[in-house]
């Protein structure tokens, strides 16, 4: 089964869990800290290592995590048991990328060539919510390649409002012309 079928299926069944207990934002919460944590490579040499018990592994992430619901931990117990651990990032996407859809929260990428002031930023996010209909919540980059303008990605939508992409528009008709 492809890595993000897989990813999406175990994000799935958490987000349902989690849905049910009222817990979404702990699980989303333990998760990351737990993603955290194998960030560090003795953490995920030990916990993927075949030389190190199955229960030695699961005795380490409990004393670790001991205020962690025990259903997360499980699902962790789960991953490193089935040999995929390294899952758990993309699992994390998948799942906050179905809490946002829970919310009714849109997430937009949007490229400057200078930093924005946050009252752009939040007029940006309105604009960008008429659009999409829903809250848009903007993460910002800056590229001083494309000039001047905004490139905004939102889902499957490229809006492209930069100066670099005009220009190169405006030299691709002129060249026509010629």
């Amino acid at each position: 089964m492809p890595r993000a079928a897989s990813a999406r299926r175990y994000a799935q069944a958490a987000f349902d869990i989690a849905r049910e207990r009222d817990e979404l934002e702990a699980w989303r919460s333990q998760l990351r800290d737990i993603a955290r944590a194998l960030e560090v490579p003795p953490w995920a040499e030990v916990l993927e290592s075949l030389k190190i018990p199955f229960e030695v592994k699961q005795t380490m992430l409990s004393q670790a995590f001991p205020e962690a619901n025990p259903l997360v931990l499980n699902l962790v117990y789960l991953l490193i048991a089935r040999r995929r651990l390294g899952l758990l990032p993309q699992i994390i996407e998948q799942y906050e990328q179905l809490l946002d859809a829970h919310r009714g929260i849109e997430r937009a990428r949007v490229i400057t060539a200078v930093p924005l002031e946050e009252e752009e930023k939040q007029r940006l996010a309105e604009i960008l919510g008429n659009i999409a209909a829903k809250k848009v919540v903007v993460a910002t980059e800056i590229d001083p390649d494309i000039i001047g303008g905004v490139v905004a990605r939102l889902g499957d939508k490229l809006i492209d409002g930069s100066v670099r992409s005009r220009l190169e528009n405006l030299r691709r008709r002129l060249a026509r012309a010629t």
